[in-house]
């Protein structure tokens, strides 16, 4: 797949970042590739071509993944359900807990967004170790959803996420 030219071209703005947010961390930032007009429109056009009329509704994973989830769900014409930190969305939500390297983190969805049988794609800017995306698709599971599949820009390999997520249809378009 990384040998398709627009790929290509996607991954060439996406800037890296060595020492950020702390040492020994090497920091994918997307912030170029959104700058570019051309290059954000190709995305989402490639996403909505891939996405057409194979899913309902768009769960987009807190912050990053409302970046590219928003444009998506528009572009197909669905809705757009987020999935948050606890503690910020008002009204009734399911939670869902999971492991940090050091710690734990909780998303969280309404209690209403999702409907039995819908079919649902997640979709994120990151897959790293799989943890958020697990919780979000645990999330969806348990309001009577499909996860449909997983979406997200890019994905770091070498930290296993994949097979965390094992069973779900995973998409990322640049792998490292």
């Amino acid at each position: 797949m990384t040998a398709d030219p627009a790929i290509i071209a996607l991954r060439e703005r996406i800037r890296d970042i060595p020492d950020f947010p702390q040492p020994g961390i090497l920091f994918r930032d997307i912030t170029p590739l959104l700058a570019d007009g051309d290059a954000f429109r190709g995305l989402v056009e490639w996403m909505a071509t891939r996405y057409r009329g194979t899913v309902d509704t768009i769960v987009a994973i807190e912050s990053r993944g409302f970046i590219f989830g928003a444009p998506l769900a528009y572009a197909l014409g669905v809705g757009l359900v987020p999935v948050r930190k606890a503690g910020k969305l008002p009204d009734r939500t399911l939670r869902e807990e999971y492991a940090l390297e050091y710690g734990t983190a909780t998303l969280e969805i309404h209690h209403d967004a999702v409907r039995p049988g819908e079919r649902v794609l997640l979709v994120d800017d990151l897959l790293a170790t799989g943890g958020t995306a697990r919780a979000a698709a645990t999330l969806v599971e348990r309001l009577g959803g499909e996860v449909a599949g997983v979406f997200v820009l890019a994905e770091l390999s070498a930290l296993g996420g994949r097979a965390v997520l094992a069973g779900l249809d995973v998409t990322s378009l640049i792998v490292y």
